[in-house]
């Protein structure tokens, strides 16, 4: 790759770096270029082969038969500023999928199960035992620490009696108080908002469910011989949820896989064949994509990238290859909902 064609880019992440040097002597991205240069290369160099290589292969590869399925691993074989680059990438390419009829899979949404008057009786019973006991301690507190600041004395004798809004005295039932307490304006409405959160939740695991049955019917009938480096990256995600369920739960990885007598290559080797239909569905739910000739423009990539509150995952998205994957999940998910429209 010539020099010509990657100064503009070389340019623009020196000029960046430099304006965030402070030297003693001169003011925040002030020094001299000679003085500042040798200081920051290694950084703009590391900084601009990630940015150039990533859209040189993107560009190499556009209008052959070759698809990667994975980030490619860089090897500089040759660059110095102002020179030629010679560099490797290697990739996987996606293999050959072949998917039967998606359009006859048998896949029926669940009926969803409507949240009954016995179930919001039960939560709302768990909501007021938590907010009686809630009640009980900050009335405890306050018995001891109100006198004890006004240098009286404390009284042990008299029960907690913390206060409501309107009766000065906890209930012993849920009622309208108990209700404003939980954010709404009578029990009423509470009940209402609980079942309406019931049934909401509800519809939301039926729509998962759905989609599931969707994408075990796509796996059935996908067939591929799926390249190894897939299923060792599928069986690393799978790893580093498991990672932050545990973390989650406050416990260290160590301590799980102690409490469950087995080590990480254990657990993988029980989750390979999972990993592997994983991997069928992903690359079945691919080729479809293909066949229905769907896609994502460049808007409706950068809506969702401008979706992002993080400015640091943000900032992730000016470069190519994540940009290239996220494109890849939207595809995904407007595949499976084009599905849901035709499958029976």
């Amino acid at each position: 790759m010539a020099w010509a064609d990657m100064q503009a880019k070389w340019d623009e992440v020196f000029n960046k770096a430099a304006a965030e040097v402070e030297l003693p002597g001169f003011r925040k991205g002030q020094a001299p270029i000679n003085i500042v240069e040798p200081r920051i290369l290694p950084q703009v160099q590391q900084e601009a082969l990630k940015q150039i290589m990533p859209a040189a292969l993107i560009e190499a590869l556009q209008g052959s038969t070759y698809v990667p399925i994975d980030y490619p691993q860089y090897n500089v074989t040759a660059f110095q500023k102002g020179g030629e680059l010679k560099f490797t990438a290697r990739v996987t390419v996606k293999p050959e999928v072949k998917v039967g009829n998606y359009k006859i899979v048998n896949a029926k949404r669940p009926q969803i199960k409507l949240a009954d008057d016995v179930e919001v009786d039960k939560i709302l019973a768990d909501l007021f035992e938590r907010w009686k006991a809630a009640q009980a301690v900050q009335a405890a507190n306050t018995q001891v620490q109100g006198p004890a600041a006004a240098g009286g004395s404390m009284s042990f004798n008299q029960p907690a009696q913390p206060a409501t809004a309107q009766t000065g005295v906890v209930p012993t039932a849920p009622n309208d108080d108990f209700a404003k307490a939980m954010g709404a304006n009578s029990l009423v409405e509470l009940k209402t908002k609980i079942k309406t959160d019931l049934e909401a939740e509800a519809k939301y695991n039926n729509e998962l469910d759905y989609e599931e049955s969707i994408l075990q019917e796509v796996e059935k009938i996908t067939n591929v011989d799926i390249p190894e480096v897939l299923i060792q990256d599928e069986l690393a995600r799978m790893l580093l949820s498991l990672q932050r369920n545990v973390s989650d739960r406050g416990l260290l990885m160590e301590e799980y896989l102690k409490g469950q007598k087995k080590t990480v290559e254990q657990l993988k080797a029980e989750w390979r064949p999972q990993a592997e239909r994983n991997v069928r569905m992903e690359l079945g739910l691919s080729e479809i994509a293909r066949q229905e000739n769907v896609n994502i423009n460049d808007e409706e990539l950068q809506a969702e990238v401008d979706k992002i509150q993080d400015n640091k995952v943000k900032q992730q998205f000016t470069q190519q290859e994540p940009r290239m994957h996220l494109r890849h999940a939207l595809r995904q998910t407007k595949t499976l909902n084009l599905l849901k429209t035709i499958v029976k």
